[in-house]
């Protein structure tokens, strides 16, 4: 008997037929499409906080949005340093969810209750499982969730907000607020700035974008995070250059200030935020440059609490 070297049996194996050496095709796998996880969840301390996509949207021209006191040149070379097209932008509508271990906080209610209430269940929760939900104001962005024709998404909730927001939309007639926030008046909780929204949560005036803006700082075991609903409400546009005139921004002169001033806080604290409309799943830190600031998306570290 011939004994078989490796040798040939390679050289065996390269004499076979191509068609046997060939595995067959198999049918190629569907396109599923793009796809993003509809909420991320981490601990802070002894508090559970979970950030839930209550939508996303694409929008054109948003030279009309941000940057409207910034030449079309300057929008259109910072944008192609960031790696984003300047016509266009994809918005993110984030609000959050906080466990505290004795009850569950809503911070912000979408645009409707329809997708608040599918990225909520996508998460566990139900809507009668909440126990407050703490408006930071009032665009129908923030209050959009609320009701429908006239009833409430959370049954079961008690409702805190800024008492400087309440009043300035108080008489201007606008729809959302009259259908979703002046009906629920009565069982709203106001509070001032530095007041206590339930335990380890504290209002921080961030007035400007609306006349009452609030942000909530959250601490739990020495951790602490920024709830910043919109005072920066883009990562490039608004937070890295805050002096760039957002056309949300009701009082633009204070919108930039409020943003100098909590971007320098988050840096000087390296504290953790999250951004309303900042990319999802919204959670980031801000580092402090020559000129202007940065926005570092979070990556672990939140996992190694």
């Amino acid at each position: 008997m011939t004994k078989m070297t490796r040798r040939h049996a390679l050289l065996a194996g390269a004499a076979l037929p191509l068609a046997a050496a060939v595995r067959p095709a198999r049918a190629a796998a569907p396109m599923m499409g793009p796809a993003r996880p509809p909420f991320n969840r981490f601990t802070l301390g002894s508090f559970e906080v979970t950030t839930i996509l209550a939508g996303s949207r694409t929008v054109p021209d948003p030279q009309t949005i941000f940057g409207l006191n910034v030449a079309p040149d300057r929008f259109a070379a910072v944008s192609e340093a960031a790696m984003i097209p300047a016509d266009k932008a994809q918005f993110f509508f984030t609000p959050t969810v906080v466990n505290t271990g004795a009850e569950l906080v809503l911070f912000d209610t979408g645009l409707a209750p329809r997708g608040t209430v599918a990225a909520l269940e996508a998460a566990g929760y139900t809507p009668d499982q909440i126990d407050t939900v703490i408006i930071t104001h009032m665009h129908g962005d923030h209050i959009g969730g609320l009701m429908e024709n006239g009833t409430e998404t959370f049954s079961n909730a008690r409702y805190v907000t800024g008492a400087v927001e309440f009043d300035a939309w108080d008489m201007s007639g606008d729809e959302s607020f009259e259908t979703k926030m002046r009906p629920l008046a009565e069982k709203t909780r106001f509070l001032e700035d530095g007041d206590e929204a339930a335990p380890g949560v504290t209002a921080v005036a961030a007035f400007g974008h609306t006349p009452g803006h609030m942000a909530y700082r959250l601490e739990s075991d020495g951790k602490a995070l920024l709830l910043s609903a919109d005072f920066a409400n883009h990562y490039v546009w608004s937070l890295a250059h805050p002096d760039w005139e957002v056309l949300y921004d009701r009082d633009k002169e204070a919108a930039a200030a409020t943003r100098r001033r909590l971007l320098d806080m988050l840096a000087a604290e390296r504290m953790p935020f999250i951004g309303y409309h900042m990319p999802f799943p919204a959670l980031g830190y801000v580092e402090k440059q020559e000129t202007g600031y940065r926005y570092l998306p979070a990556s672990y570290q939140m996992m190694l609490e």
